[in-house]
């Protein structure tokens, strides 16, 4: 994936925060413009034309209010959509889609010989290749008819002649859910999508969008009398600062009335999963995989059907701490504040989460609203939660968790998935005819390193991977 500081980040960033801005100081008079002021007239194009780079910034604002840019008419002017949107009582259906305008119709994975080639007498490349698909003259030839794209040419050359091009956002989905459309291109099926986002975070040319919530968000905040409560999931630490205190008050200044703690949720998320895991142990069944990241359980249930009889029942943190909010509070809107996309689909199946805002959106909401968080008064949790709730967003931290609660009732030999691929996906698959030996427990995360790496962070992964793991440090053991 791409380094996260790059232009098509940049400009994802200044749409959702002149959309918000529009909204909150503009009373959306101005969201028309929204195209011109991120593309100014003395601003050099990026895409051939001024107007092609304000057509596509058009198409992203109206993913952040909401929409599939691809299943709207273009010609639409944002000022009608956005009367639209505030009419809206619930979100649109979540979605990841492709702005056609935006998108290079990047080659497929092939590989080709660059003019690096010297026609070496070892011919690894030629001698190497599974289907005698490479010739050599004055160059090695790949003859594209009988390549079957493995690689080994391009692993093998000592000069590291042969070149791979590729769609990145093809080679970042794990599922296959990308492919070419008649005209080359990039056409995302959404049987097939998880919502993982990493299509989104490979694109080079900022073409790929999800339909944000943010503008229903800001719509509630502004105008509904009911309570509003911010869910601020695990991950949450670092993404705003330094001190998740000034987080809460940051945010109940931007018009949310109670924040809590996710990791609350993380705790029952814990103890019920380590008690339907000792159970499972107990009925003689081989495996048990965790089932709190829900882009994994997307997988499971379009992909790896094989696999769901040994998914853990137990729901996600999101899920139990909406579950007591709403009992506490059963008119309350209840907004999950996270990392991650893949929410939105459980949310969608949720009646207890009303809107899912990654932190990429809060923060822009924040910015939007002037608020500096390290200008605010630090405030606290009304019920704080366990270090190992505290610690999930970290790859191996549910894993962890569980086995703290187990204890000595079961035998506990946890193994890691950490990211989805499509061999991971293999890998997950042959578990599943095959059950392993060698361990009883899978945690899989989607995301690389765990949810502090989700597509809509706002802090570098490795940053704050080191910040949760100081924060866990103040944090106490859960209650078994």
């Amino acid at each position: 994936m791409l380094n996260p500081k790059n232009n098509a980040a940049f400009i994802r960033t200044a749409v959702l925060v002149n959309v918000a801005r529009s909204f909150i100081q503009h009373n959306l008079e101005n969201i028309d413009d929204v195209p011109n002021i991120i593309v100014p007239d003395d601003t050099p194009s990026k895409r051939g034309s001024l107007g092609r780079d304000r057509l596509v910034v058009k198409a992203q604002c109206m993913a952040a209010m909401g929409y599939t840019p691809s299943w709207v008419d273009t010609n639409s002017e944002l000022s009608a959509l956005a009367q639209e949107a505030l009419k809206r009582t619930a979100p649109l259906k979540a979605t990841v889609s492709v702005i056609k305008e935006a998108c290079n119709a990047c080659v497929s994975k092939r590989y080709v010989v660059s003019d690096q080639c010297q026609t070496c007498y070892a011919r690894p490349c030629e001698v190497n290749c599974p289907k005698q698909a490479i010739t050599v003259s004055d160059r090695a030839h790949i003859n594209q008819d009988l390549c079957i794209k493995c690689g080994i040419c391009y692993s093998n050359c000592p000069y590291q002649a042969i070149h791979k091009d590729h769609a990145p956002c093809e080679d970042a989905c794990p599922v296959g859910a990308l492919s070419k459309d008649a005209q080359g291109h990039e056409y995302i099926d959404q049987d097939k999508c998880i919502s993982c986002g990493k299509c989104i975070l490979s694109c080079p040319f900022g073409a790929i969008v999800h339909n944000s919530q943010m503008f229903d968000v800001l719509n509630v905040l502004k105008n509904s009398q009911r309570k509003k409560i911010a869910m601020l999931a695990p991950a949450v630490i670092g993404q705003f600062g330094n001190d998740l205190g000034k987080v809460i008050t940051a945010f109940k200044k931007l018009g949310f009335d109670e924040v809590v703690e996710v990791a609350q949720g993380a705790d029952v998320t814990t103890k019920t999963e380590a008690a339907e895991f000792v159970e499972r142990m107990k009925e003689g069944k081989p495996f048990m995989t965790t089932s709190c990241c829900p882009a994994w359980v997307a997988a499971t249930e379009k992909h790896i059907p094989e696999i769901k009889p040994f998914v853990s029942n137990t729901g996600s943190p999101m899920y139990y701490i909406a579950e007591i909010v709403k009992k506490q509070n059963p008119d309350c809107v209840a907004v999950f504040v996270g990392p991650c996309l893949a929410k939105r689909l459980e949310a969608e199946k949720n009646p207890n989460v009303d809107y899912v805002l990654v932190f990429e959106e809060a923060q822009a909401m924040l910015t939007a609203a002037e608020i500096n968080v390290a200008e605010m008064t630090a405030d606290t949790f009304a019920v704080e939660s366990s270090a190992q709730g505290r610690r999930y967003p970290i790859s191996g931290g549910v894993a962890g968790a569980v086995a703290y609660v187990v204890g000595n009732e079961a035998l506990y030999k946890p193994e890691r998935i950490d990211g989805l691929n499509p061999e991971a996906i293999k890998k997950l698959k042959r578990y599943a005819t095959v059950p392993p030996t060698d361990f009883n427990m899978v945690e899989v995360m989607c995301c690389e390193g765990g949810c502090i790496a989700g597509p809509g962070t706002t802090c570098m992964a490795k940053k704050a991977a080191l910040m949760v793991e100081n924060y866990v440090k103040t944090s106490p053991n859960i209650e078994k």
